[in-house]
């Protein structure tokens, strides 16, 4: 059975930092490209950073670019994103995802509000 959870997220203040992780079985997480997606109320889905199977390679939204970094462990079958500076429009449901869409896991709420 593919796994994909993520955790971490909270109620935080303008300018906080979280740090999401997202852990995964069922699949060659290692051998996959895996990418961080939210989405706010009454939006679609938000595409906000990937990363290359062997952690090399990232890429951001300018939304967050400068603000969110994406990781992995590929030891651990986990991926991460560290949220710095957060704003009111970055609340929403934060998911994770192989970069391919084949597998999507279910989402933690962040919500950014003084």
């Amino acid at each position: 059975e593919v796994q994909l959870l993520a955790t971490g997220g909270g109620l935080v203040q303008p300018g906080d930092s979280l740090r999401l992780s997202c852990a995964t079985s069922g699949f060659n997480f290692g051998n996959s490209d895996m990418t961080w997606i939210r989405q706010a109320p009454g939006k679609g889905p938000e595409w906000l950073s990937a990363i290359k199977r062997d952690g090399a390679t990232a890429y951001y939204a300018d939304s967050v670019k400068g603000r969110f970094t994406i990781s992995r462990d590929n030891a651990k079958n986990t991926l991460y994103l560290q949220m710095n500076n957060l704003k009111p429009n970055d609340t929403g449901v934060y998911y994770c995802a192989t970069a391919d869409s084949r597998y999507r896991g279910q989402g933690t709420q962040v919500t950014v509000s003084s």
